[in-house]
């Protein structure tokens, strides 16, 4: 009788594995953005797909201005160079379910909450110039678990308590 609850990006690709599987067909230098789609990565398609400007993907890609061009990927320096006509984007896939252990009372009456959350978590970023794919890079969790425990000792009462105190304050 405890709620659940979850959260989906809406991709095709329903899981870590087929996300990192997918990602890694993507080649630069060869991998036009016209075979994104397919694979799950549709810059224009896809929800949750961030279109990163100019400024930004510089600021991401070379961190340290200590770092010479030479230094850099060759997919980054060739976006550097390329300036505006160069442009990246950020895909945040996921899968996430939010699940209410416990005792039914207690966490009813708000005394006390344990939610436990699983799922996976993807992110990739393509870099694109003319058409074709010059870098591309991802990072992500792909089994997390995490344990939330609130206690609340007034239980109902706790938040007019905070409330009061708020009030007093003021």
């Amino acid at each position: 009788m405890l709620p659940e609850s979850s959260v989906d990006t809406g991709s095709e690709l329903k899981s870590y594995e087929q996300a990192r599987t997918a990602f890694a067909r993507i080649e630069p230098y060869k991998t036009r953005l016209g075979e994104l789609k397919p694979i799950g990565f549709d810059p224009q398609g896809n929800r949750n797909v961030r279109l990163i400007p100019y400024p930004d993907l510089v600021g991401r890609l070379v961190p340290n201005a200590a770092i010479g061009l030479a230094d850099l990927d060759p997919g980054i320096r060739d976006c550097i160079l390329a300036r505006t006509a160069c442009q990246a984007y950020e895909f945040r896939l996921a899968h996430e379910v939010r699940e209410r252990k416990g005792g039914f009372l207690k966490d009813f009456l708000n005394f006390e909450r344990t939610t436990v959350v699983t799922g996976w978590r993807f992110e990739a970023l393509i870099v694109v110039r003319d058409d074709v794919v010059l870098f591309r890079n991802f990072s992500g969790e792909p089994d997390n678990i995490r344990i939330e425990h609130q206690s609340n000792p007034l239980g109902p009462l706790q938040s007019s308590g905070e409330s009061l105190g708020e009030f007093v304050a003021r």
